[in-house]
């Protein structure tokens, strides 16, 4: 009886762990080896073959079995998504080779477009055995992360096991998954047969394809997926025709157009008519593109340089250095022509150097892939604040509180006032270096230009701009004519340096605001305080020069600490936290899915992208964007207003910048309420006539 009563309880234990099992494998916690399932997909590794042989190629894939209405994605996601990607763990001496990725379907979201498989996909991937293989087992291990969406995307992992046994050469035998693997390689692209050309346009990529006349009568629809993000505008509608035996399929540009576009290489999908039905084919393509004319002659965006170069000398973040290099020009001329002709020189040099430099660090950083911009040194907190020290002192120095001696020609005013070689060639470096903030007039379409071309080009560009800043100073200095109706100098030039101080003072204090925008509370206290800390210093310095003993010694304690609390200020900056849109706000924080989302509904919107450090974007707001008019003419139109804030470094805006041609702030678009029309670009410097007029015009 007891033993009876004891296999009753084993035999209800049993059942219940047998019951407990096939739950969790349909809930998708215990699952094959080679199988994980989620609430969304079933995936599976799966080979085409059931068993393998010492050197033979063979397949494997990753499949998915999606639930309806979810989808995965293609290794160009398309307008958003993220393609799956696959780690393995082989036995030694196997290899596998990069994905094949059958043609993708085009999966429209909203406004949005993605590429990428629903119902079910297959990661294809080709295995090759080493040419040694004992007999027994071997089992392929892998990793993989997919994302699968649909109004929510959700992201999933899994971890998957494949064994397979080992047979003698001639044994090896198909996997029941064999005939379904043969279906699914007839997705993927074969190589291009025919020949094509590219022809890239500011806003286009034609495709030109040649066919024999029996083929181009065939084709009923073509389409272009680009293997990478950026290249097309993936929600935009590809135009095709047919010309003869040509075939001609027009791709709206993406993100990139900006850049250059070296190789096109990505799928056409063809749709053939025939007989018996309709079939699809996909090939894989890969093509130059043929030399499209420039847009603009090299030498209009050469004189666009120089033009807005000459502009920088009098926006108001370079007047206050300038006005020092003007102060020199009258104390030297009047001595020694020659020594003013010498100096004007180092000077243009100095520029020319600084945006040669300029130049190389934003081609270096474009080409490691950074988003990067005009003015982008600003970005950083302790730059900002290591030039408004800079300027503040050189405003002390010329308010009296302090100088320099001869030998200290390095900092300061004694920098940039002296009629030395060193001060000339550092009043040229660091008026370029206050001149990133200012986009003058002509600038815009050079900097985008420059950007966007060869490294030769660009540096071309960027030297016109420093020339075009230098030229002014190089004619007063090195004309006689000129230098000669310059006033004498005298007991006026100490009053006129006291009050070049205040431009210097109110700089400062612009580039506080600017740190303001881009660090906390407590960070911009700090760095307020430090100010009067370097005022403070710099009086101690001035009068312990000249005393000896003890004074002079504790000058000495009190720089050095007041260094090492200054170099602790700069590594304890701490980023502000970006606010929010309040309800009371005249305008809307630039968001690219809100922004698509009023386009696509129709609803016109007007987009500032703008930055603290921008001199210019703040006038346009100040005396236009901002007035009573233009802010009643927007509700009058129901226009949204977006502002998109470059004032610290972000890769999304920068992106904007460069689909625009832009290489950094101010940029105005104004999207009309017409889904398909056109977006007006509005130009750097506003006026209420210009912004009144692209409203009516929507």
């Amino acid at each position: 009886m007891t033993t009876e009563r004891g296999h009753h309880r084993l035999n209800r234990v049993a059942t219940v762990l047998v019951l407990l099992a096939l739950f969790c494998l349909s809930s998708g916690v215990i699952a094959a080896p080679g199988v994980v399932e989620t609430p969304h997909v079933r995936a599976s590794l799966v080979s085409d073959q059931a068993s393998i042989e010492p050197g033979q190629n063979f397949w494997v894939a990753l499949h998915f079995d999606i639930i309806e209405g979810w989808h995965t994605y293609w290794k160009n996601p398309g307008d958003s998504g993220n393609p799956p990607s696959i780690q393995w763990t082989l036995p030694t001496g196997f290899e596998a080779s990069a994905i094949h990725w059958p043609y993708p379907e085009r999966l429209p979201v909203g406004p949005l477009m993605n590429y990428g498989y629903s119902n079910e996909s297959w990661l294809l991937v080709r295995m090759t055995a080493p040419d040694i293989l004992p007999r027994g087992e071997v089992t392929l291990n892998a990793r993989a992360d997919w994302l699968v969406c649909k109004e929510e995307c959700i992201p999933e992992e899994g971890t998957f096991s494949l064994t397979l046994p080992v047979v003698p050469a001639g044994e090896s035998r198909h996997s029941d998954w064999h005939s379904r693997f043969l279906a699914a390689q007839q997705l993927i692209p074969q190589p291009f047969p025919w020949n094509s050309s590219v022809r890239v346009q500011p806003d286009t990529i034609e495709l030109a394809i040649s066919f024999s006349s029996d083929q181009a009568g065939q084709i009923g629809d073509a389409y272009f997926y680009a293997d990478k993000y950026g290249v097309a505008e993936h929600s935009a509608p590809q135009a095709w025709s047919l010309d003869d035996q040509q075939l001609t399929i027009r791709i709206p540009r993406g993100d990139l157009m900006s850049q250059s576009l070296d190789t096109l290489t990505g799928v056409v999908v063809f749709t053939e008519t025939l007989p018996d039905g309709a079939i699809t084919r996909a090939f894989d393509i890969s093509s130059t593109p043929a030399a499209a004319p420039a847009t603009q002659p090299l030498w209009l965006i050469l004189a666009f340089a120089l033009l807005g170069g000459l502009l920088l000398n009098v926006m108001p973040c370079v007047f206050p250095i300038l006005s020092l290099k003007a102060l020199s020009i009258v104390q030297t001329a009047a001595e020694s022509p020659g020594l003013a002709a010498r100096n004007g020189i180092i000077f243009t040099t100095g520029v020319l150097i600084c945006f040669a430099l300029i130049a190389g660090v934003l081609l270096i950083l474009r080409a490691g892939g950074e988003a990067i911009g005009w003015g982008f040194q600003l970005q950083s907190p302790p730059f900002v604040l290591l030039l408004a020290w800079l300027i503040f002192a050189m405003g002390l120095q010329f308010s009296g509180v302090w100088s320099f001696g001869e030998r200290w020609m390095g900092i300061g005013q004694d920098i940039t006032a002296k009629r030395s070689s060193l001060g000339s060639f550092a009043t040229g470096v660091l008026a370029v270096i206050v001149a990133t903030p200012c986009t003058a007039p002509f600038m815009g379409t050079a900097l985008g230009y420059a950007l966007s071309q060869p490294a030769w080009i660009s540096m071309a560009i960027f030297l016109s701009l420093g020339f075009g800043m230098a030229l002014p100073w190089l004619l007063i200095s090195f004309w006689p004519g000129l230098s000669a109706i310059l006033p004498r100098p005298g007991a006026w030039m100490e009053r006129v340096k006291q009050v070049l101080a205040f431009p210097l003072y109110a700089t400062a204090a612009w580039l506080i605001w600017v740190l303001a925008q881009q660090v906390d509370q407590q960070s911009l206290l700090y760095a307020m305080l430090s100010l009067v800390v370097i005022a403070l210093g710099l009086w101690f310095w001035q009068n312990a020069r000249f005393s000896g003993g003890a004074w002079g010694r504790s000058a000495a304690v009190f720089l050095i600490l007041l260094l090492g609390m200054m170099g602790a200020l700069l590594w304890k900056l701490e980023p502000s936290t970006p606010a929010a849109s309040t309800a009371d706000q005249a305008w809307e924080n630039y968001d690219a899915g809100a922004l698509a989302s009023y386009h696509s509904e129709g609803t016109p919107v007007l987009v500032n992208f703008t930055a603290a450090w921008c001199i210019t974007c703040l006038v346009n707001e100040k005396v236009v964007l901002g007035t009573d008019d233009i802010q009643a003419a927007l509700r009058k139109q129901a226009v949204v207003y977006m502002k998109g804030d470059w004032t610290n470094r972000d890769p999304a805006i920068t992106r904007v910048l460069e689909q625009y041609g832009r290489s950094g702030v101010p940029l105005y678009l104004l999207f009309p309420s017409n889904p398909d029309g056109d977006v007006t670009v509005l130009p750097n410097i506003l006026t209420k006539g210009v912004v009144l007029d692209a409203l009516e015009q929507i």
